[in-house]
């Protein structure tokens, strides 16, 4: 029997078929805290009434996860349980950004429910997917709602970046060789030697894939009983805290929750002498010329930028299976005929470790033009709308207010360590101690949240302004019918080769819009 599906006006009933539908409702809040508990209660008998009281469905029970970030899919025990139950529901979630904060999980999750006849009801949003005439608004909405991920995120790394500042950081993870005591890195009786070997084999001329090879002939293992590799070697000989420093921030994850290299994009601090080397300066930087010299002789640059600025996709392609960097290649499909590709350098080393195949050139070009006249066909119904409904927030003020609770917490944290000094130095009864020192301890608390959410408007306000210069653009230039370089080279932060057939474009303005291609 064909399912009858009827669309949901703004204002109108929500729900109108002459099926009675098993409706499933999912909630998540992302801490245990008790607050949080609360708001998931709330949303339970929230839900569990609504769909009670609705006489056209049926109650299909309730899948909820607590304490669990919503960044990725993989992490959510009670959305993977609703998604092997779903046959024939509507789900109904409070929002997007409850439902999925990252755009790619949130789109694959709607096309695999609507494959089962399962649709998805935001009710913040008021969209129902089973309604949709296209993927753009929900490409919106979620971008939006993984904004406020990435924003959250950025809290973090702020208190982290405070701590490599103030040289208070401690590692998590001690490197081989080392192992900690009381938060200090001290030498690993155990692994130290193997390090020495490595270092004295280096200086005497040993290439890193036979000082690697005998390491493993000599049943020597690695952290973790890993075999040793000629790049685990050659890492060991260029990391400074061998010789009892330390460099922070060598790689930062980025707003697609991706770990990548510090190339100069955020600051770094190094600490010396901050812990009890291994290697003396001069054996270390001896090692370092042993390494550029082989790689002279070899003719290996590790530098590729020149190469790079060659080619527009040069460095912009992310593998989605396992996070490398698409190189080009020339295929040749006969004697004389012969095409432009893009392959996952981890694919082309190794086709075990990765089994992402090739894409042809001209197949991301045409998808490219395809996402950009997709974006322009949506710029009046979606996104001039919502951009200028967030024009309305007032991004200046935000920016005074942040000034202005950094000032406060400021005060706040120079009030409690006078506070604390007058207590040692017995001027305070304790009882009055502690009373002003709960009062300061919550005000500084109420201070951080305001902080966060701040944060995370002021990330959201910059996405629009980006967004803001995307629709101008495409305004001006109207629909596409070859590769616009400058766009891509404008607007577009870089690509995801999810499979063979399908890529996404990620736009500066925090977009990620995904595109089939031909095969």
């Amino acid at each position: 029997m064909m399912r009858k599906v009827m669309k949901i006006e703004a204002g109108g009933d929500r729900f109108v078929s002459s099926l009675k539908l098993r409706v499933a409702a999912y909630c998540r809040v992302s801490t245990d805290n008790d607050d949080q508990l609360l708001s998931l209660e709330a949303q339970k008998q929230h839900y569990e009434k609504l769909i009670k009281d609705n006489p056209e469905w049926e109650f299909a029970g309730l899948y909820c996860d607590e304490g669990i970030s919503g960044t990725k899919k993989e992490n959510r025990d009670g959305l993977q349980r609703l998604l092997r139950d779903c046959e024939k529901h509507i789900i109904i979630t409070k929002s997007i950004s409850r439902f999925a904060r990252n755009t790619a999980d949130c789109l694959e999750i709607v096309r695999r429910l609507s494959e089962l006849g399962v649709f998805i009801y935001f009710e913040k949003e008021n969209i129902n997917t089973g309604s949709m005439d296209s993927e753009l608004l929900l490409s919106v909405l979620s971008s939006l709602a993984e904004n406020e991920s990435v924003s959250i995120s950025q809290n973090n790394k702020w208190g982290v970046r405070k701590r490599f500042q103030n040289g208070t950081f401690r590692q998590a993870v001690a490197p081989f060789g080392y192992g900690k005591s009381g938060g200090a890195l001290v030498p690993n009786p155990e692994e130290a030697p193997v390090i020495k070997r490595i270092f004295e084999q280096a200086l005497s001329g040993m290439g890193v894939y036979k000082i690697a090879k005998g390491l493993n002939e000599d049943g020597i293992a690695g952290r973790n009983g890993k075999p040793w590799s000629a790049g685990t070697i050659r890492g060991i000989l260029v990391n400074e805290r061998y010789i009892g420093d330390l460099l922070l921030q060598k790689t930062f994850t980025d707003d697609n929750f991706r770990r990548r290299k510090n190339g100069g994009e955020l600051d770094m601090y190094y600490m010396k002498d901050h812990h009890e080397p291994l290697i003396s300066r001069e054996d270390f930087e001896a090692a370092k010329r042993m390494l550029a010299q082989h790689a002279r002789e070899k003719g290996i640059v590790r530098d590729g930028r020149k190469y790079n600025a060659r080619y527009p996709f040069s460095g912009r392609i992310i593998c989605g299976e396992c996070g490398g960097t698409f190189k080009r290649r020339i295929h040749h499909a006969g004697r004389r005929s012969e095409y432009v590709s893009w392959c996952c350098g981890t694919h082309i080393q190794d086709k075990n470790t990765c089994s992402m195949l090739f894409v042809r050139e001209e197949h991301i070009r045409k998808a490219f033009v395809n996402m950009t006249n997709r974006l322009y066909s949506g710029l009046d119904m979606v996104l001039k709308p919502l951009i200028e409904a967030l024009r309305r927030q007032d991004g200046d003020g935000y920016f005074a207010r942040m000034h202005e609770i950094e000032r406060l917490i400021s005060e706040n944290s120079e009030r409690a360590q006078v506070l604390a000094g007058l207590m040692a130095k017995g001027y305070l009864e304790p009882a009055l101690f502690n009373s002003q020192a709960n009062a300061l301890k919550l005000e500084a608390e109420r201070l951080k949240k305001e902080k966060a959410a701040l944060l995370a408007a002021i990330s959201e306000f910059s996405a629009v302004s980006s967004a803001e210069e995307v629709c101008r653009y495409l305004s001006r230039r109207g629909y596409m019918e070859e590769f616009d370089g400058d766009f891509l080279e404008r607007f577009v932060d870089g690509m995801t080769v999810f499979s063979p057939v399908e890529i996404g474009f990620r736009l500066k303005c925090g977009l990620v819009l995904r595109e089939r291609m031909e095969r």
